[in-house]
């Protein structure tokens, strides 16, 4: 059997006297799209922040691609192949979608750039290449030289993806990537996450059912900070504990 790509055992964590995470054990298998889902306040986006490096654990352990990165920082974990989107868009509004993608393209440890200096990193053509060819991947050719403050949500959550994979991570960690989106821009997000579901492998964190049980391969339910079930979309769907703790009718 092979190793799994992201391993989390007994990961727990307090604030004052709320447990936010109970004992948590959760493996992702490369390749796959692993979705979490539970109520508001389940601590899915804390869990998050514990795998992602933003928030150290009580205790519990994280193990990915082979190494314990239980005690790494974000950037190091991002250097480890981590990528992550956030509930909120979080991209550099003032530049343009090029821009905002070249500064992720420069911030792998290969890029060869320095943050330090913008006039060289704009003369290299390397650089700005491999940005546009992930601005392809996810369809916002046409706004290249568009500010990210001007361009519409759905197109900033595009961008938001473009600049995750442009960090080649061996995983990505999706923060309610539907979160504001009306239906239109939902359906783009559910064929952006399919297409790169073919190149890494993605934890999803999301409310819209439709769009998890289309896209997951498993589902993972997290209610009260504590793990309740890991299965086929199939199976968590007809689980009498998941219906009655967080899906309910919309099952």
């Amino acid at each position: 059997m092979t190793e799994a790509l992201l391993s989390v055992r007994k990961l727990s964590r307090r604030f004052a006297a709320v447990e936010a995470l109970k004992e948590v054990d959760f493996t992702v298998e490369a390749g796959e799209v692993h979705a979490l889902i539970g109520p508001n306040g389940a601590g899915k986006t804390t869990f998050i922040h514990h795998v992602t490096g933003f928030l150290l654990a009580d205790s519990g352990s994280i193990h990915f691609a082979g190494r314990d990165v239980t005690a790494l920082s974000m950037h190091q974990r991002v250097a480890a192949g981590m990528a992550r989107s956030y509930q909120i868009t979080n991209v550099f509004l003032g530049l343009s979608v090029l821009d905002n993608v070249a500064l992720a393209v420069q911030g792998r440890p290969d890029a060869g750039s320095s943050f330090r200096f913008w006039a060289p990193v704009t003369a290299d053509r390397r650089l700005f290449e491999e940005a546009q060819h992930f601005i392809a991947q996810l369809g916002l050719e046409k706004h290249s030289a568009t500010l990210a403050g001007n361009l519409a949500h759905g197109d900033q959550r595009a961008l938001e993806l473009a600049m995750a994979l442009a960090t080649r991570p061996k995983m990505l960690l999706l923060d309610e990537p539907m979160a504001g989106a009306g239906p239109e821009e939902s359906a783009r997000m559910v064929e952006l996450i399919e297409h790169l579901a073919r190149q890494v492998t993605i934890v999803l964190v999301e409310h819209d059912m439709a769009a998890v049980f289309r896209l997951a391969d498993r589902v993972s339910v997290l209610v009260n900070g504590q793990l309740i079930c890991t299965a086929s979309p199939e199976a968590v769907r007809a689980d009498p504990e998941v219906r009655r703790a967080y899906l309910g009718d919309a099952a």
